[in-house]
C-alpha cells in the first residue's frame, strides 16, 4: 500500500493509517498480484521486487462494492449523503450509493456514550475497524479500547464495558483522530445536543 502511494497510485483503505501497525482487517484495499492466488490486503503485503500489482480492475471493484455496501446496510441512512468522513469519502470514491444488504439488523438504536466532556461514541456509526483501539494502545499506550463480541455483536468498548468517563480512557483523543467514520468525534463541532441520526423514510 505505502509503495502503491509513493508511485502514485492511492489504495483505497479503511483500517490503516501512516501511524498504525498494519492491520487487514477492513478488506477494502485488496489488491491483484500477478502470479499469486487471491486478492491479498495490500497494507498486510510486504513490497518485492519485480512484483507486478494491479489496484484497479473488475474484480477488484466488485469486491470493494461489495465490503463496501455491507459496511453501508449497518450505517444510518440519513448520514450517508451529506457525511464528510473518510469512510464517506472513501464511498464517494468508489462509487457506492446504497446497499444491496439493507432492512436487516442493524445497531441504530444503540446508545450514544456522551459521558466524555470532549468527545463522543455514536456506536450507529462504528464499522468495527478496529483504528481507535490500536491507536489507543500503539500511539498512546494506555489500552483502555478493546473489541467485544463477535460477528454481528462486535463492538468497541471502553475498559469492561463502562462509559469512556468512567474507564481509563486518558481523554488524550488518539482514537477520536483515527477514527474514519465519524463514530468517535470532537463534541466542539456540534451545536445543541448531538442526536442519532433519523432512518431515511422510504
Amino acid at each position: 500500500m505505502f509503495a502503491a502511494a509513493a508511485a502514485g497510485r492511492a489504495i483505497p483503505k479503511l483500517c490503516a493509517t501512516d501511524m498504525l501497525e498494519a492491520f487487514g482487517s477492513c478488506r477494502v484495499c485488496l489488491v491483484e498480484i500477478e502470479d499469486r492466488n487471491g486478492y491479498p490486503a495490500s497494507c498486510t503485503t510486504p513490497v518485492a521486487e519485480g512484483m507486478k500489482v494491479s489496484t484497479q480492475t473488475p474484480a477488484l471493484r466488485r469486491l470493494r462494492h461489495g465490503v463496501l455496501e455491507l459496511y453501508l446496510s449497518d450505517f444510518p441512512p440519513s448520514e450517508i449523503p451529506d457525511g464528510w468522513s473518510e469512510f464517506h469519502e472513501t464511498l464517494k470514491a468508489e462509487g457506492v450509493t446504497e446497499s444491496r444488504y439493507g432492512n436487516g439488523r442493524n445497531h441504530f438504536d444503540a446508545t450514544i456514550d456522551q459521558s466524555n466532556p470532549y468527545f463522543l461514541f455514536d456506536p450507529a456509526k462504528c464499522i468495527v475497524c478496529s483504528r481507535c483501539v490500536r491507536a489507543c494502545a500503539e500511539v498512546q499506550g494506555t489500552f483502555a479500547l478493546t473489541i467485544t463480541g463477535r460477528s454481528f455483536e462486535s463492538k468497541v468498548a471502553a475498559s469492561q464495558d463502562q462509559p469512556f468517563f468512567e474507564s481509563e480512557c486518558v481523554s488524550c483523543g488518539a482514537c477520536v483522530q483515527a477514527c474514519p467514520s465519524h463514530a468517535l468525534v470532537e463534541k466542539s463541532l456540534f451545536e445543541g445536543e448531538y442526536r442519532h441520526a433519523e432512518p431515511a423514510k422510504a
